[in-house]
C-alpha cells in the first residue's frame, strides 16, 4: 500500500487545512509522558492466542522502514511528506507470518503511557488497510519527547489524534472503545481529514442550548459544538468553558470573557469581539477571519492554526480581521501561526 497520501499536493491540501512549511512541528497535546522512570516498553493483549511484550531495545533491532506521510492536525494545520523511520505495526502483530490475534478481534485500542493514559482506537480492517508504523524517528533524528519519543504510533490518512504518543500498550478488542479524545474531547472517531470528520455531533439539545445563550454565563460548561451564532453575547461569561467547534458566526462579543476557555476550531468569522479576552484561551484552529478585534486581549493564547484573513478567497471576500495597535497580542503567541498569517497580525498591529 502506498502511504503516502496521492490526494494532497503543494497547492491541495484537506478541507481547511493551512500548510506548516520549513522544519516546523507543532507540538499540540501533553508534551511529557507521566512516567519516564520505568523501562519502556510495548505490551500487545486482549484478544490474541498470547500476550506478549517487546522491549524498547528489541523493537529498535526490528527491521526498519522509512516512509513519507501527511501529517494533518485537526486543528488545522498539515505538514505533508514527513520522514517517519520505525517498525511497521503488522511486523509486531505477526508470528512468522500468522496474526497473533484472534477470530473475535474486531477493533485495536491503541494506549499511551502519559498522565491521563489517553488512547484511541481503530478497526482491525483499517489497521490491516492502513499499515501504521511505530515511528522511532522523524526527519532523520530520534523522536523528541514532546512530539512522542521514544516511540509513536504513526497512522497515515487519518487526523493525527489517531497517532497516539509515547505508545506503551496495544489490545485487541471484541466490542469498540472510545479513546480520551472521543470521548472525553469529543473528536470524530472516523477522523477523516478528507471528509474533514473534526468533532462528533454535539449533545446538547437546541432547547438546552437556547437556555444557556440566553444566561449569557457559559462559565465550566462543556458546550462544544454549540451553535450561538448571530446573536447578540455582549458581556458573555465564558472562562474555563470548553467550546470546541462553537459557533460564534456575526455574533455581538463586545467585552466577553473567554479566559482560559477552549476554543478550538471555533467559529468566529465577522464576530464583534472589542474588548474581548482570550487570556490564556485554546484558540487552535479557530477562525477569526473578518472579525474586529479591536481592544482584544488574546496574550497567552494558543494559536496553531487560527485564522485572521482567508488567504484563497478573493480580495473582496478575504474577511480581514480588524487589528489594531489596541490588540494585545505577544509575539510568542504568533509564532504558532503560519507565515502568512504571523504577518497579516504582525503588520496589523504595527499600522
Amino acid at each position: 500500500m502506498c502511504v503516502y497520501d496521492s490526494r494532497m499536493t503543494d497547492s491541495t491540501l484537506p478541507p481547511n487545512q493551512q500548510l506548516v512549511r520549513g522544519d516546523r512541528w507543532p507540538i499540540v497535546g501533553e508534551r511529557h509522558p507521566g512516567d519516564i522512570d520505568s523501562p519502556w516498553s510495548l505490551e500487545i493483549d486482549g484478544c490474541v492466542a498470547n500476550p506478549f511484550t517487546f522491549s524498547l531495545d528489541e523493537i529498535r533491532a526490528m527491521p526498519q522502514v522509512t516512509r513519507q506521510i501527511d501529517v494533518h492536525c485537526v486543528t488545522r494545520w498539515s505538514k505533508p511528506a514527513m520522514s517517519f523511520a520505525g517498525v511497521r505495526l503488522l511486523e509486531l502483530l505477526n508470528d512468522s507470518g500468522t496474526p497473533r490475534w484472534t477470530d473475535e478481534a474486531n477493533f485495536v485500542s491503541f494506549v499511551a503511557r502519559s498522565e491521563r493514559n489517553h488512547s484511541t482506537s481503530l478497526p482491525l480492517s483499517e489497521v490491516l488497510e492502513l499499515d501504521p508504523i511505530i515511528a522511532l524517528q522523524a526527519e532523520g533524528k530520534p523522536l523528541a519527547t514532546e512530539n512522542g519519543g521514544p516511540m509513536r504510533m504513526v497512522v497515515p490518512g487519518k487526523y493525527f489524534y489517531k497517532s497516539v504518543k509515547w505508545i506503551r500498550r496495544i489490545e485487541f478488542l471484541q466490542e469498540e472503545r472510545l479513546g480520551y479524545w472521543e470521548s472525553e474531547a469529543g473528536y470524530h472517531n472516523g477522523a477523516d481529514p478528507w471528509r474533514e470528520e473534526r468533532y462528533m455531533a454535539p449533545t446538547l439539545t437546541k432547547q438546552a442550548a437556547l437556555r444557556v445563550i440566553e444566561s449569557r454565563d457559559f462559565r465550566g460548561q462543556d458546550l462544544r459544538g454549540i451553535n450561538a451564532a448571530h446573536r447578540d453575547l455582549a458581556n458573555l461569561q465564558a472562562s474555563d468553558a470548553l467550546l470546541r467547534d462553537a459557533d460564534f458566526q456575526s455574533c455581538n462579543l463586545q467585552q466577553a470573557n473567554f479566559r482560559d476557555a477552549n476554543l478550538s476550531n471555533s467559529k468566529l468569522q465577522r464576530s464583534n469581539l472589542q474588548g474581548a479576552d482570550f487570556t490564556g484561551a485554546d484558540l487552535e484552529g479557530a477562525d477569526l477571519s473578518g472579525a474586529d478585534l479591536r481592544g482584544c486581549d488574546i496574550r497567552g493564547a494558543s494559536l496553531f492554526g487560527a485564522t485572521f484573513f482567508q488567504p484563497d478567497a478573493n480580495e473582496a471576500d478575504s474577511l480581514l480581521a480588524i487589528i489594531d495597535r489596541s490588540t494585545q497580542v505577544d509575539l510568542a503567541s504568533l509564532d504558532a501561526l503560519v507565515d502568512e498569517q504571523k504577518a497579516f497580525v504582525r503588520k496589523a498591529i504595527k499600522a
